[in-house]
């Protein structure tokens, strides 16, 4: 039955009331917010944006790391009858200005001064703004007209009547567009996917059904609100259930906070998968004989037992001693002995991070999907999973490749369209309601999805050869020093790279091959420390067809980033600015 999102929130408030539902952490202590406290703010958050002239399919920006004003703020939107729109922490004024502006919105939430500053800057270019809301603090003097705390949100909301909001809500239907998500923007300008209630609510309870989410769990939230992904983990699934978000302090002391809240379930992109991995290696490179010996045992009992899940065979006889010995307190130290699940998203992960986490009992559970599907189209599950598979199709969807191989996909998570761009919403949704991914992909017999590329990154060479570039900058990810790839050849003769260097590993590697250098500067113009990257890309030619080897490479002297415009929010590669950046060093590897 098709329902809206306050009708979950207030069926779960009734019927969870006192139980957590946020918990956030001031002065060092977590502060616990109920599911009755959690509906009655986001009731008085809406009464207040409609004191401040929120009107029906207005939008209402809001910018700043996870907390629970960030939820209050989406679902008091939602209530309202306006349309949150996310913008990412990361995004320049005049990004905050084009998608503030292009939702329409008149109240902007804001983390803090910092974002107040940023705001400041861009004003007068927002025509519909009539208020700013600080999620923390007080205003500063100088702040500029109709700018307020949340505290003062909360009092212009008591005196906007209930019955106004609840005119508002009850107006509503499971048709309704409710929320806007802004993309991240890899080839232009981000376009803002509509979802309606019925997405978002369809969807959330597909992921809480799938992996058995229910009232006693424990999330963590901490990856970018302005993401589809983590709206759908971690405030709309648990809204579903009842189950409680914790919010992380920051990015810095996740892995801290990890082990605080020890969640049910996890959902990390492939960099963080990866930096935990590279932690969990540097770690293990210091043990020493029995220490050493035992672990190396452990997994390759761990990744045997891995495979032979996947293939419905029983684990080795020796894996609980392997667990009990090892993966139990590798998933302690990392805060993920209560995870049941351990997912990984929003970008390609390498079959290798895969496998080394199976050698340590912890399997990653790969979601497949994007904004213009409500987040997921397809589900590994703990017991249905394989290396370098998606999964398949959540229940209730439907998913086939076309002729090209491009992945399709139809069902009730698929948006309706792009708010104000019907070109691009014929361009994705064809007239038979398939939904076009722009991703290569091959399904097996067993429903199994597999995705090979991007279908707009795909180089073809000058001789005419398809190479799907991620599969061959996984493997070089996979090198101890590098901790980025990107690959090039496109209409050229031959394939070439630019990597950039992990700090701390590539440290250690210079170091074991007789290199002077400490610096990731200075390693990418020592000598010795590249005979040692030139045999370790050979060795991952050696695994690849010949068109698809690396013929020469360059190391950057430092590593892609968000905040040079090189990598979208949820760290995916910006190709067309990465070759245009680097245009130099690209043309000096085809010279001569």
């Amino acid at each position: 039955m098709p329902e809206t999102i306050m009708s979950v929130l207030e069926r779960t408030a009734r019927e969870h009331g006192d139980r957590p539902a946020m918990r956030v952490k001031n002065g060092g202590r977590w502060e616990t917010t109920t599911w009755k406290e959690y509906r009655d703010q986001t009731y008085l958050a809406a009464r207040g944006f409609i004191h401040l002239g929120l009107q029906p399919r207005q939008g209402v920006a809001i910018m700043g790391f996870n907390r629970p004003e960030w939820f209050l703020a989406d679902l008091g939107a939602i209530a309202a009858g306006g349309f949150p729109a996310g913008i990412y922490v990361t995004n320049t004024a005049d990004q905050s200005q084009y998608i503030a502006d292009h939702a329409e919105a008149a109240v902007a939430v804001l983390e803090n001064t910092h974002y107040l500053t940023l705001f400041q800057q861009i004003r007068d270019r927002l025509p519909h703004l009539k208020a700013i809301v600080l999620m923390t603090g007080a205003v500063p003097e100088g702040a500029g007209e109709a700018v307020y705390s949340w505290d003062q949100l909360l009092e212009m909301g008591a005196q906007v009547p209930e019955s106004e909001l609840r005119r508002r809500i009850e107006d509503q239907k499971p048709s309704d567009l409710c929320t806007l998500i802004y993309t991240s923007g890899t080839t232009g300008p981000p376009k803002a996917v509509m979802l309606t209630h019925d997405n978002v609510t369809w969807t959330a309870k597909c992921l809480v059904d799938a992996y058995g989410v229910n009232a006693l769990d424990d999330l963590i939230s901490y990856l970018p609100l302005s993401h589809i992904a983590e709206q759908v983990v971690s405030l709309h699934s648990p809204m579903a259930v009842g189950a409680c978000s914790w919010f992380a302090e920051s990015i810095e002391k996740l892995g801290e906070n990890l082990r605080e809240v020890r969640p049910h379930f996890f959902l990390a992109v492939p960099r963080v998968w990866e930096k935990m991995q590279a932690a969990i290696q540097a770690a293990g490179a210091q043990n020493t004989g029995l220490k050493k010996k035992i672990s190396a045992w452990a997994r390759g009992v761990g990744l045997a037992g891995g495979r032979a899940e996947q293939e419905g065979r029983p684990k080795p006889i020796l894996y609980p001693l392997a667990n009990q010995l090892v993966f139990t307190k590798v998933r302690e130290k990392l805060g993920l002995d209560r995870a049941r699940v351990a997912a990984t998203s929003t970008a390609p992960i390498s079959v290798e991070t895969m496998e080394f986490f199976s050698s340590l009992g912890i399997p990653i559970l790969e979601v497949y999907g994007m904004s213009e599907c409500t987040g997921p189209t397809t589900f590994s599950m703990p017991d249905r999973y394989r290396f370098g598979s998606v999964g398949r199709a959540i229940p209730g969807s439907e998913l086939k490749t076309a002729e090209d191989g491009e992945v399709l996909m139809r069902g009730p998570h698929v948006f309706p369209g792009y708010f104000k761009s019907e070109e691009a919403t014929a361009e994705m949704l064809d007239a038979e309601g398939w939904l076009h991914s722009g991703d290569i992909g091959e399904i097996d017999a067993e429903g199994f999805l597999k995705i090979t590329d991007r279908k707009k990154e795909l180089i073809i060479t000058s001789g005419g050869k398809n190479i799907a570039p991620s599969i061959i900058e996984s493997k070089l990810r996979q090198i101890p020093a590098v901790s980025q790839a990107v690959v090039i050849g496109d209409r050229r003769h031959y394939l070439v790279a630019l990597l950039t260097l992990d700090p701390t590993r590539a440290a250690d590697q210079a170091k074991a091959a007789g290199s002077p250098a400490t610096t990731t500067e200075a390693m990418s113009t020592c000598p010795k420390f590249r005979q040692y990257l030139e045999k370790a890309v050979e060795g991952v030619n050696t695994t690849l067809a010949r068109y698809e080897t690396i013929k020469k490479f360059v190391i950057l002297p430092r590593e892609l980033s968000i905040a040079e415009g090189e990598l979208t929010p949820t760290m995916k590669l910006k190709r067309r600015v990465v070759n245009e950046r680097f245009a130099q060093e690209i043309e000096g590897l085809y010279a001569g």
